[in-house]
């Protein structure tokens, strides 16, 4: 190893070389949607504010205050020249041949870098953002022997893999002003997608008489025209495509809730974060890491169908938005993130 830094004249420390590989879908940190992304980038940043030795694999449009690697130009959403399995096979080829670079290798990229653990002699960890389908748990199970898993919620976890820790979703709280006065509106803020529940929300504002903002890319576009685009209106519905930096923040902090009445187990909810630390109120459906997201009553509203979910909007009064932010702030930051983590790359550095 020879990362060194001056500590002072006498001795020196040892700084840890972490590669942070994230995925090239979209830039990091993303404009608008991208969650792993987002949380790729808050967690290099956090890392390069401690003072590791920290280089993001992401495209080359990227920002980090960190080292940027790259060899895709754009993220292949946001590209309509590239093809997404060549960008995704040169991404993670071109940092795993360069595995002997750092001590730690943290994968942001599900499970096709998993393949090149046994191919390597650095520790990888892969934080698990959600199990796109069972299908591909065999390559998760494949290489538990190899590579250290964290969950990001208790709620998301395989029984059949083994898990180094839970580590919860940071956000920039610079990102996130609270706002202690909303306006009119119920949000809808996430991908249009029948697991999001965007009809769902349609349904709870209609059954409430309030105004719904709906913010977030089109995922499926047979669902959008024909459980969504029906009911839009440009007045009590109203759909304003993906929203991101300053505007999100304004959004999330003016509504009166964030209505997230998912019909999957989520395995976290970036956006109901967002939102309580803004002080907004969360009405969910109770499914995956909810109940470890919201405190019932206090934060939010954990429910079980759009009836549910229409009286605890108009039981909006019970919760203090003060309490949402501290919940938040207290949880879900970009800080414990990065806490969580240096302390188990330190963990997984000293085993081997």
């Amino acid at each position: 190893m020879d990362g060194y830094m001056a500590d002072n004249f006498h001795e020196t420390q040892y700084i840890m070389k972490i590669a942070i590989l994230a995925p090239v879908a979209w830039r990091t940190p993303p404009r608008h949607y991208g969650p792993w992304e987002q949380m790729a980038g808050n967690l290099a940043e956090g890392l390069a504010a401690k003072g590791l030795d920290v280089t993001l694999f992401a495209t080359a449009d990227s920002v980090t205050t960190g080292r940027l690697s790259s060899i895709c130009a754009k993220g292949y959403e946001e590209d309509p020249d590239a093809d997404a399995k060549v960008n995704e096979c040169m991404h993670i080829s071109y940092l795993m041949e360069q595995a002997g670079d750092f001590d730690i290798i943290h994968n942001h990229f599900d499970f096709l870098p998993l393949t090149y653990s046994r191919l390597i002699k650095t520790p990888m960890i892969t934080t698990i953002h959600g199990f796109s389908s069972p299908k591909i748990l065999p390559v998760y199970q494949r290489y538990n022997d190899r590579v250290s898993y964290v969950s990001i919620s208790n709620a998301d976890r395989a029984p059949n893999l083994e898990y180094a820790a839970t580590v919860y979703n940071g956000i920039n709280p610079a990102d996130f002003a609270f706002e202690p006065s909303p306006d009119d509106y119920l949000l809808y803020y996430g991908r249009i997608h029948p697991d999001k529940g965007t009809h769902e929300a349609i349904q709870i504002a209609l059954h409430t008489k309030r105004r719904l903002i709906i913010a977030g890319i089109v995922q499926d576009e047979a669902y959008y025209l024909e459980k969504v685009k029906p009911y839009i209106d440009e007045e009590q519905i109203q759909y304003i495509g993906p929203v991101g930096g300053r505007q999100r923040s304004e959004l999330l902090g003016r509504a009166q809730a964030l209505l997230h009445p998912i019909l999957f187990n989520e395995p976290f909810g970036l956006s109901v974060a967002e939102a309580m630390h803004c002080g907004t109120p969360v009405i969910a459906f109770n499914k995956g890491s909810m109940p470890e997201l919201i405190a019932d009553r206090k934060t939010g509203f954990l429910v079980n169908n759009i009836i549910e979910a229409s009286a605890a909007v108009e039981d909006l009064s019970l919760i203090t938005r003060r309490d949402c932010h501290l919940h938040a702030s207290n949880k879900f930051t970009a800080e414990k993130m990065v806490e969580a983590y240096s302390a188990l790359y330190e963990r997984l550095a000293l085993s081997h």
